[in-house]
C-alpha cells in the first residue's frame, strides 16, 4: 500500500502516543503530526514498525494512510518559505532593490511560535539592505509568517537567572500564552526563557501518580515541572522554589490560570536558603547543564524517615562518543550510542553514591540510592545530552 501510515487518534490522546512511538523509536521524524478538522490527530508510524505495536494501543486508534506530499515537513516550510520569500522580493524590488542569493540566504530558516508571537533567530536579516525598511520589513515578515508579533532573540544571558535576550520588533507587548498538555503557561518572552523542547519530560512527569505527596521543585521557572505535578500528577502540594523575580510573576500567574494555587507555595530567591527541611517525598532538580549545587538542598529536604525520590537533571558528555564520531562517521549510529548510554550509567552510578554520601551525613544513618530511570530528554549535539536520573533513596 502506497502512502504513509498514521494512528489517527482523538486530540486529548495524541500527545501520550505521540511519546509512545518516540520511546520505542516507533515515530517517522521525517513527516508532520497532522490535526484534522474532525478534531482527531494523525500521527506517522515508520512502516516496518506498524507489525510491533502492541495490541492495546491499536484497540484505541484507527490506521490510516496518507500520501506523503501532505505530511511533508520540508514541503509544508518550503509552502510557508515561499510565501515569505515572495512578499520580502516584492518589496526589495519595489525599492529597486535585487533579489539575490546572499539577500535569500539571510532570510529566517527557523522560529518559535508562541500564540500570535513568532520568535525568530539572530542570524537572519542581519545584511545592511533590510535596515532601509525599518517597522515596513518586520510588518512584511509578520505576514508571511502569520503573526501578528515579532520578536528577535539572541542567546540566553549568563546573568545567573538564563534570562532570554529577546527583542521586539513588532507588536506593543511581550507577553504569551503557551499551552502544552491542557496547561496555559503565559509569560514574558522577554524576561524568562520557555524551553519547547522538554515537552517529553513534561509529558512524563504529567504520568505519575504523586497522589498523597509533597513535592519540591528546586528550580521552578514559571511553572514547566511545578504545574504538571500538580495539574496532571496530582502532588498534595507543591513547594516552588524560584529566583528569578520575572519567573516567580509569571509562576504566581500561572497557578492561578490553571487553578491549582491553593496546593503550591512558591520561594522566592535562592533555594539555598530556604527555610526548610524533612517535607518531601519527591525533588523535582530540572536546572541543566547542571544542578549539582541543589543536591545538598535536596538532600535536606528529603524526608528523613521514608526517603523519597529526586529526578536530576544534567547535561552529560561522552568523550567516546566524540572519538568514535571522529573516527569513522560510518560506525557512530552504533558505536557512538552505545558509548553515550555508557556516559549516561557512570554519570547516573556517580550521582548515586555523592548523593548517598550527603544523605549519610546530614542524618548520619546509612542510605541506599537505587536507580530507578534513566530518561533521555534532548540532544544538544552528537555528544552532548540533557538526561534525567530518576534516583530512588532510601534509609536502611
Amino acid at each position: 500500500m502506497e502512502g504513509v501510515p498514521c494512528l489517527r487518534v482523538p486530540h486529548c490522546h495524541a500527545q501520550k502516543l505521540r511519546e509512545h512511538l518516540q520511546s520505542q523509536e516507533f515515530l517517522d521524524r521525517n513527516v508532520c503530526i497532522v490535526k484534522e478538522p474532525t478534531g482527531t490527530v494523525l500521527v506517522p508510524i515508520l512502516p516496518p514498525c506498524l507489525q510491533q505495536l502492541d495490541q492495546n494501543v491499536l484497540k484505541d486508534v484507527t490506521v490510516v494512510w496518507c500520501q506523503a506530499s501532505a505530511l511533508s515537513k520540508k514541503q509544508r516550510c518550503r509552502r510557508r518559505g515561499d510565501k515569505l520569500e515572495d512578499l520580502l522580493q516584492e518589496l526589495l524590488e519595489s525599492h529597486g532593490e535585487s533579489w539575490t542569493k546572499e539577500v535569500r540566504d539571510d532570510l529566517p530558516r527557523s522560529f518559535q511560535r508562541h500564540g500570535d508571537l513568532v520568535l525568530l533567530g539572530h542570524n537572519c536579516f542581519s545584511l545592511p539592505v533590510w535596515k532601509k525598511f525599518d517597522q515596513q520589513l518586520w510588518h512584511t515578515v509578520a505576514k508571511g509568517l502569520g503573526a501578528e508579533r515579532l520578536a528577535t532573540m539572541n542567546r540566553i544571558s549568563s546573568d545567573g537567572f538564563r534570562s532570554p535576550q529577546v527583542t521586539v520588533l513588532l507588536g506593543e507587548q511581550s507577553w504569551v500564552k503557551h499551552v502544552d498538555n491542557g496547561i496555559t503557561y503565559e509569560f514574558d518572552v522577554t524576561k524568562c526563557m520557555f524551553s519547547a523542547g522538554n515537552i517529553t519530560e513534561k509529558l512524563r512527569v504529567a504520568e505519575f501518580d504523586c497522589r498523597g505527596e509533597t513535592v519540591v521543585d528546586l528550580y521552578a521557572g514559571i511553572g514547566y515541572f511545578t504545574l504538571p505535578y500538580l495539574v496532571h500528577a496530582g502532588a498534595a502540594h507543591v513547594h516552588a522554589c524560584e529566583w528569578n523575580p520575572h519567573a516567580v510573576e509569571a509562576l504566581r500567574k500561572n497557578l492561578v490560570i490553571n487553578r491549582v494555587h491553593d496546593r503550591c507555595t512558591v520561594h522566592p530567591g535562592d533555594n539555598r536558603k530556604v527555610q526548610l527541611c524533612d517535607i518531601a517525598d519527591r525533588i523535582n532538580l530540572g536546572l541543566i547543564p547542571s544542578s549539582e549545587d541543589g543536591w545538598p538542598v535536596a538532600c535536606r529536604l528529603l524526608k528523613k524517615t521514608t526517603g523519597g525520590i529526586l529526578h536530576i537533571h544534567q547535561n552529560v558528555t561522552s568523550a567516546n562518543a566524540v572519538a568514535s564520531h571522529e573516527e569513522n562517521d560510518a560506525d557512530y549510529s552504533v558505536s557512538g550510542k552505545r558509548a553515550d548510554r555508557e556516559a549516561w550509567q557512570a554519570w547516573a552510578s556517580a550521582t548515586a553514591n555523592r548523593i548517598v554520601c550527603l544523605l549519610k551525613k546530614l542524618t548520619t544513618t546509612t542510605w541506599r540510592a537505587n536507580i530507578q530511570h534513566i530518561k533521555h530528554v534532548k540532544s544538544y549535539a552528537p555528544h552532548v545530552h540533557h538526561v534525567v536520573l530518576d534516583l530512588e533513596c532510601r534509609p536502611v
